[in-house]
Formats: structure tokens, C-alpha cells, sequence
């Protein structure tokens, strides 16, 4: 019973910071549908935040429909045509009236129709840039010289000859600028070799060697397997200094940050299908959830860094090659354009009852992960 009253305590004092999280994320990313929309002539008929029914909304002058509705777990953009919430079009264009062909979706031109599409997931991208941008331009960064300080015992840096005052110079040919770029670059690698170049007593050596799979823990006690070499940096040897950056210097450290996201997601689902990493790492709105508790205790600058992490993921995830996802109206917009016509209607339904079957396993396993953690 204690446990039970505890779980539903945490729950409770989550869902505030995780609310303002997720509706900055899907007001975003549903803006971008809209906005592109109108901007090729496509009529909105509803903008939701949530889904089910309504709690509050009004119509605007262009006849378009704003609420926020129960079911806070996502939003969506019905455009006119549209069957419903996942885009799903109500017949054929030719078979509407001309007066239903005036702004309907099904109606509009095919790169008209992609782009709307796609701004979903654009707008998540461009609202992570923007606060990574605001962060680094406010606050800077702090940064340390890629010079080893100490090299730890029967570690993997040890193994292949790494000495203190070895400086890192790149690894597999990506040029190293900071301490920090080591450590991204091991800790996504885990048991995969690597080779890295090091300046020594003014000349170059490359050394390869396998970053050992190693469980961490963050301040709040969320683990996770990261690779490590076992190398460490000191303030004397790293030179740690704050560097300042200029807007279109802090733009690029946006745009650099939210990269790093996308290629670390992409490493994780490759070391996933070889089996270097455990599928454990994948949550859902449970583990969002509680890190948007953990983030708010460390205040407001935190958890709309952490919105800027869970954009980049969302947009990477609606980019997927799924039926009921943008990335999969994309793929059909590419037939379409390859063939001159659409799919048929009955390739269309399968291929949206294969999507909506993937998206839920996809939930209900994230969610087993979720309850698995918290109960672990």
C-alpha cells in the first residue's frame, strides 16, 4: 500500500512539468502543419492540443477551430478533406464537388500536400535549434581541452598505450575539439572499436581500442549503458573555461546539439538491431514523464532544455517510414510522385492497419519498459 500511495504521489506532482513539456513539443509541431498549410492554401478546420473531447476552443476569423482537449498526450491538425486526426482522406479528390475541392487537403498539388507534411517535424527541429541557441548564447558553454589528465587502471585507454598528456586529436577521422566530443562519441559506442588519433611529444599516434559497456547512473538514479575508455580530464590539464558565442555562433551550436541528438538516436537504434545495446533505453510518456519531474527540480532553464531534447525526438520519430505517421505520408507522396497516382485505396488501409499496429507495439513496449524501471 505504501508503494501504491508513493507511485501515485510521484505521478501526481509529475504531471505539471511534464503537461508544459509535451504541449510546447506538440503545439509546436502541429503549428508547423498549419502554418504551411495555410501558406499553400490548405484549409484548417480544427487544431487540437489533446485528443477526445473538447474542454475549451474557439473558432478564429478564418473559420478554423482552436481547442485543448482531454486527452493531453498529443494534438493534431484536421484539415479540410481530411477523414479524420491522422490525415486519412475522405474519398478521392476527383470525386469532390468543386466547392469541397476549394482548400481541401486531398485537392491540393502534391508537393503542396508534402509540404504540410513535412513542416510537422521541421517545427520541432527549428523550436530545438531556437533553445539550444537562446542557452548557448545566454549562458555559454563550458568546455575543456582534450587533454588526458589521468588514465584509469585495467581500463581500454590503458590496454591500448594511452599516457597522460596524450590530447585527442580525432577519432575515426572526426576531428576532436573538446573533451566533450570524446566523451559523446565513446559513451554512443559501447563494445564497437574505435580508432583515435593523439598528439604526442609534438607527433601523432593512432591507437584503436573497444570502449568497455559500462551502467551509470544520473543524479536522480535513471541508469543507463554508455561506452567508456577510461580516460579523465582535470581542470589544470583541460584548461576548463566558459566560451561564449555570438547569435549566429550559438545558432550553429543549436543546430550542432540538435544533430548530436538525431545521430545519437540513430547509433542506438543501430546498436539495438547488432544487438550491442539493450532495447531498455526506449520510454514513453511514463519516463518523459519523470524526467520532466527530475528536470523541474533543477528550475525552468532545465526542463525547456528538456523540451528542446524531446522535440528533436519527436520529429525524428514522426519522420519514420510508418503509415499514421508523417514519414509514412511522406513515403506515399513519393509513389505517388514515382507513379503519377496515388496508391489504391485498399494498399492505403492495409498500409494504415500495418502503421497503427507498429505505433501501438511500439507504445505498449516503451510503456513495459517505463512500468519496468520504475518498479526496478
Amino acid at each position: 500500500m505504501e508503494f501504491l500511495t508513493s507511485s501515485a504521489g510521484n505521478i501526481l506532482s509529475a504531471l505539471p512539468p511534464f503537461l508544459l513539456v509535451l504541449t510546447i513539443v506538440v503545439f509546436f509541431h502541429e503549428l508547423g502543419h498549419y502554418l504551411v498549410g495555410r501558406w499553400c492554401g490548405i484549409h484548417a478546420d480544427v487544431f487540437s492540443v489533446g485528443f477526445g473531447p473538447e474542454l475549451i476552443g474557439r473558432n478564429d476569423r478564418h473559420g478554423t477551430r482552436w481547442k485543448l482537449s482531454l486527452i493531453p498526450l498529443g494534438g493534431y491538425v484536421k484539415f479540410r478533406g481530411d477523414e479524420n486526426a491522422t490525415s486519412l482522406p475522405s474519398g478521392a479528390a476527383d470525386e469532390l464537388s468543386e466547392v469541397e475541392r476549394e482548400g481541401s487537403f486531398p485537392a491540393a498539388s502534391l508537393w503542396r500536400r508534402a509540404a504540410t507534411v513535412a513542416a510537422g517535424p521541421i517545427a520541432n527541429f527549428i523550436l530545438a535549434i531556437a533553445i539550444f541557441a537562446v542557452m548557448f548564447g545566454t549562458n555559454g558553454r563550458v568546455v575543456a581541452d582534450p587533454v588526458v589528465a589521468e588514465v584509469q587502471p585495467a581500463s581500454a585507454a590503458e590496454a591500448a598505450g594511452i599516457l597522460p598528456g596524450d590530447r585527442f586529436v580525432a577519432i575515426d577521422g572526426v576531428e576532436v575539439d573538446v573533451f566533450d566530443d570524446v566523451q559523446r562519441y565513446v559513451s554512443a559506442r559501447p563494445e564497437v572499436p574505435i580508432t583515435v588519433t593523439l598528439e604526442r611529444a609534438g607527433g601523432l599516434v593512432d591507437v584503436s581500442l573497444t570502449p568497455a559497456r559500462t551502467e551509470i547512473s544520473d543524479p536522480f538514479g535513471n541508469k543507463m549503458e554508455v561506452g567508456r575508455i577510461g580516460v579523465v580530464t582535470s581542470r589544470d590539464s583541460g584548461n576548463f573555461r566558459v566560451r561564449e558565442y555570438g547569435p549566429i555562433e550559438a545558432v550553429g551550436e543549436g543546430v550542432a546539439q540538435s544533430w548530436y541528438i538525431v545521430t545519437r538516436t540513430v547509433d542506438y537504434i543501430g546498436n539495438i538491431i547488432t544487438g550491442r545495446e539493450s532495447a531498455d533505453q526506449l520510454g514513453g510518456p511514463i519516463r518523459v514523464a519523470k524526467y520532466s519531474k527530475d528536470m523541474s527540480t533543477l528550475g525552468i532553464g532545465a526542463l525547456i532544455q528538456l523540451a528542446a531534447v524531446l522535440s528533436v525526438s519527436i520529429g525524428l520519430l514522426n519522420l519514420m517510414p510508418i503509415p499514421m505517421l508523417d514519414g509514412g505520408h511522406l513515403v506515399f507522396y513519393a509513389i505517388e510522385a514515382i507513379r503519377g497516382r496515388p496508391p489504391g485505396e485498399v494498399a492505403q488501409e492495409w498500409a494504415y492497419r500495418f502503421g497503427l499496429s507498429v505505433v501501438l507495439a511500439l507504445m505498449l513496449f516503451a510503456t513495459w519498459n517505463d512500468v519496468s524501471m520504475l518498479v526496478g
